[in-house]
């Protein structure tokens, strides 16, 4: 159609003659409210944004010689984390001397994955950072 043709046509209707593809030949054009077409659009774009999930990074603190009930609230408490949905950073601080016994770190957040691994999976393998030994957990995915 005309492109004169069609401007008269939305001019009659009261409406916009609004090019949706440019780069086609010929280009495709709508007669349609353009105002409403974007407020429809950024109402998508809410709806979208709304439904996104954020992830966020918790972190549970050790210590090499933490006790056995000690442990199992810290392990309870990744365990609420990652059923939340959110990361969890396993933390070993080593103070002083501890330092040398970095195998009783390895050791413990081994301990930690283990009673871990139904609701989460190992993001990042642990790894000693300066005095502290890091490991990150992520949230199993349901399939």
């Amino acid at each position: 159609m005309p492109v004169r043709e069609a401007l008269r046509l939305a001019e009659e209707r009261q409406l916009d003659l609004v090019e949706i593809a440019p780069t086609a030949k010929p280009p495709v054009c709508r007669i349609m409210d353009i105002g409403k077409y974007k407020f429809e659009q950024s109402k998508r774009e809410k709806e979208a944004r709304k439904k996104q999930k954020t992830v966020s990074i918790k972190e549970v603190k050790l210590r090499p010689n933490i006790e056995d009930h000690d442990f199992e609230v810290k392990a309870k408490n990744a365990i609420r984390f990652l059923k939340e949905g959110d990361k969890v950073k396993a933390t070993i601080i080593f103070r002083g001397r501890e330092i040398v016994h970095t195998q009783l770190g390895m050791k413990l957040l081994k301990r930690l994955e283990e009673s871990l691994s139904a609701v989460s999976t190992v993001e990042r393998q642990p790894k000693l950072e300066g005095k502290n030994m890091i490991m990150i957990l992520a949230p199993k995915q349901e399939s």
